[in-house]
Formats: structure tokens, sequence, C-alpha cells
């Protein structure tokens, strides 16, 4: 849970949702994020690591899923980027995890998608990064980028 801090009380609480193949609004919500974060005074590191995080997570649903929703929350120390869908799922979270695997069609390649780095730049981003994933029924991604100053 994102309050379990004394006194990190939430800034900001931001909700997206994605429909698969939507390549006309892909990254409207990591850069809504992204300028929210600018706005609310954050440093650039962690705004640059949240905005890659976050369009990342978007892509890999409109990319691979069904439909889904990033669900974002904001406190003084830290980051919550919660995604889930409704698509296949990852059979091998393992070999998700490395870099350049994919399971893109070559038509979502042929668009310049899909080169397998999806993942492992969201782990490269996070602090933390929890992967839930049933095949045949979804995927959630819990990404926290910790504001180690608290400051912003």
């Amino acid at each position: 849970m994102v309050n379990d801090r004394p006194g990190d009380e939430q800034i900001l609480s931001m909700e997206f949702p994605f429909e698969s193949l939507d390549f006309m609004r892909a990254g409207e919500a990591s850069g809504e994020l992204k300028q929210r974060l600018k706005k609310l005074g954050f440093k650039p590191e962690l705004v640059r690591r949240a905005a890659i995080a976050a369009y990342e997570a978007e892509m890999n649903v409109i990319i691979h899923a069904q439909k889904g929703t990033m669900k974002v929350e904001i406190t003084p120390t830290r980051l919550l980027i919660i995604v889930e869908d409704e698509g296949p799922g990852i059979s091998d979270i393992e070999q998700a995890m490395k870099e350049g695997f994919s399971t893109a069609s070559e038509a979502i390649r042929e668009l310049g998608f899909g080169a397998g780095m999806g993942l492992s730049n969201i782990k490269r981003c996070a602090d933390e990064l929890d992967i839930q994933s049933t095949p045949g029924h979804g995927t959630k991604l819990q990404i926290i980028i910790n504001n180690e100053q608290g400051g912003r």
C-alpha cells in the first residue's frame, strides 16, 4: 500500500485506460504523468525514470493485451504505478525479462515496436518491480520509484 508510512500523504492519484492496438493514443498516459510530476516539482531523474517505466508498461498493454489500466499514486516519498491488463499473460517471466525477448507479432515489429526491451527497461527504472501473471488471463505490474530525499 502506498500510504503505509506515517505522514506520507498522497499528493495525486491518476488512472488511465488502454485499448488493444490504440497507437493513436500511445504515450498519452506516460506523457501526462511526466508533465504532472514536472509541475509538482519532482527532480528530473525521478521524472525521467517514471516516464520511461510508464511508457514501456503502457506500450506492453497496447501491443499485447485486449485492454488494461494504469493507476498512479504519488506521495512525497514514492511513486506507485500499477498496470493491469486482460491479455495473454506471461508464461515465463524470467525469459520475458531478458533484453531482446519478444512475443510481438511481425506486424507490430514492422511498426517499430516489440523489440523486447519493455520489461527490462521498466526494471532498470524501478526501485521495486513485482510482476504477477496468469497465462490466458492477464498481467499485473507494480512499479515503485522512491523519492529518497522526500523532497521535490
